[in-house]
């Protein structure tokens, strides 16, 4: 098998620079409006285990997407990726879920943003009742 890398995507300067640290056993929830279309995530340690799970939560009646991950050294190889969020109450939620010994770092940005995006709910929305668009 061939196998080639060429367009691998990279995390921002932005998310690269805006790291916090979350202890283990620790949550840390990251709210977006609904101009975010997606967002960057990105987890790493300073050479310790990372054992984390990512949750994705759009709105109040849908359900979580979950990631679960671990890698033996979150230095040598940190994760990095791109989850799409359209709509509206869109949460990434970040658990460490290794003991309190192995803190971890994880930073979430936008990554891409619709300018033509209501921040304002409409009422009705897309939804036609009783009859066809156009008809």
């Amino acid at each position: 098998a061939n196998v080639v890398a060429d367009a691998v995507d990279q995390p921002s300067a932005e998310c690269l620079a805006s790291g916090t640290t979350v202890q283990g056993g620790a949550l840390r929830t990251y709210p977006f409006n609904p101009a975010v279309d997606s967002v960057q995530v990105l987890l790493k340690t300073d050479g310790r285990p990372l054992n984390a799970r990512i949750e994705l939560l759009q709105g109040p009646n849908n359900n979580k997407q979950v990631i679960e991950l671990y890698t033996e050294d979150g230095c040598d190889r940190p994760f990095f990726c791109i989850l799409e969020t359209p709509g509206s109450g869109n949460v990434v939620r970040i658990v460490n879920t290794a003991p309190v010994e192995f803190p971890m770092t994880a930073a979430v940005v936008p990554d891409s943003i619709n300018d033509m995006a209501g921040t304002d709910a409409v009422l009705g929305g897309d939804v036609v009742i009783g009859g066809d668009i156009g008809f």
